[in-house]
């Protein structure tokens, strides 16, 4: 960050606080108040964009909606077609573009970088970019893999700085307050969930860029391999590159695309760590192309609350569900404008008219408000490490065949018939 005024004097240097002070969990003793002290509430935050494709030119434009009002300065954009990166600057007004990534974390002066790439990039991003210094803005999943989600967490404690999921519904606080109500015992004892994402593609299917040809040569100006990173080495294809959703070696598909947005806001209102059983159960039902996932996918998710999460994903219909939690006094049903909670004969039990929304415009403000003077992450890694563990666990079930376990021990996924699993609410067992 830098700052119009005159600087407080202080040893504390600015990156220093941004490392002391970046999560609650680090247990130091910086406030809000200290921040502000040495920073100012308007300093000038300065954000590198790492990835310049579709979903990075929507952070672009969240960027340029709220630049002014919140003093922010785009310093840098990468990507590996420089075509884009170049375009990310322009569009940005962004100093400097690069088609390495790492150049962007060269820049002392950033202060937090925002990761749109796909995913099988975030983890590496998200650990290079805590290893120079810098806050992180990680689109969702955060990681690919559960293995790489631990590591992000291992980096994030030992670096000290802040990580924002970009599960951007967490910035609508119909969530948090449902986990409060939920907590008075307004429906009772939770048994059960429901919630979907649900779509219903044209004739080309999920994720499908209509009219691209099998012989789509790649742009002179884009890095192949650079872009597979530790994906499998491949000969350049364009479905891959453009169509990346649809392939297990850079995606989760629907689960990890879609899913985590959903059952990210049952976590939330639940106070859901990770599951201890999960089935995955779907299939290529539709369009049989090449994809390696599949096209129509559900969920179930088994916690130690003693409750049990259903997660519906079919992309060949959008009729949806009421997304609701069922408790044994009553039940909670998420609307458009908040919530509302009934008891089995209708009666209205409690409601809540929401703040916020699901808006990256409020969630970037929400991680810079951070920044800025230590307001609470709506997203936090903690909370993206349990939606990875939840949604990989759907995916392998479903590759599998096999219903899969937590294993609390080792802190990873195995077939659930290894492990000696309870049928009781944890505090119970």
């Amino acid at each position: 960050m830098s700052s119009e005024k005159k600087k407080t004097s202080s040893e504390v240097t600015r990156r220093t606080f941004l490392q002391a002070g970046s999560t609650a969990a680090a247990g130091l003793a910086w406030t809000a108040q200290s921040y502000g002290s040495i920073l100012g509430a308007n300093d000038r935050i300065r954000i590198g964009f790492l990835g310049a494709g579709g979903m990075a030119n929507a952070h672009m434009n969240t960027f340029n909606a709220i630049r002014e009002k919140n003093n922010l300065e785009a310093i840098a954009v990468a990507d590996c077609w420089k075509k884009r990166a170049d375009e990310g600057k322009e569009k940005t007004g962004a100093k400097h573009a690069f088609s390495d990534y790492q150049k962007v974390l060269e820049i002392k002066d950033i202060d937090y970088v925002t990761i749109a790439t796909p995913e099988h990039w975030h983890a590496q991003m998200t650990i290079d970019a805590l290893d120079s210094g810098k806050a992180v803005y990680c689109e969702k999943p955060m990681t690919h893999s559960i293995p790489e989600a631990q590591a992000v967490i291992k980096k994030q404690k030992a670096t000290k700085l802040p990580i924002q999921v970009g599960v951007q519904g967490m910035s609508d606080d119909s969530y948090s307050s449902a986990a409060k109500a939920i907590e008075q015992g307004v429906i009772g004892q939770v048994v059960q969930a429901q919630i979907e994402y649900v779509r219903r593609y044209g004739s080309q299917g999920p994720w499908r860029r209509p009219g691209l040809k099998d012989d789509e040569p790649k742009p002179a100006d884009l890095n192949w391999n650079a872009w597979l990173g530790k994906a499998p080495k491949t000969d350049w294809n364009p479905h891959h590159y453009y169509e990346w959703r649809n392939y297990s070696q850079y995606s989760g598909g629907i689960c990890t695309d879609l899913f985590i947005h959903r059952i990210t806001r049952i976590m939330k209102a639940c106070n859901l760590l990770y599951p201890r059983r999960v089935v995955g159960m779907g299939g290529i039902w539709q369009w049989r192309d090449d994809r390696n996932l599949p096209d129509n996918f559900e969920m179930i998710c088994e916690y130690p609350r003693g409750m049990t999460v259903y997660v519906l994903g079919t992309m060949s219909n959008r009729v949806g569900i009421d997304h609701l939690i069922r408790g044994y006094r009553g039940t909670l049903y998420f609307t458009s404008s908040g919530w509302v909670a009934k008891d089995k004969d209708g009666k209205v039990l409690a409601e809540h008219k929401k703040s916020g929304a699901e808006d990256t415009k409020l969630h970037h403000t929400n991680l810079q408000n951070h920044l800025r003077n230590g307001e609470k992450l709506n997203c936090p890694s903690e909370l993206g490490l349990a939606g990875v563990v939840a949604v990989n666990m759907a995916n392998e079930s479903w590759r599998s065949g096999h219903m899969m376990g937590w294993d609390t021990k080792q802190e990873k996924m195995v077939p659930a018939n290894t492990l000696n699993l309870s049928h009781y609410p944890e505090n119970d067992s």
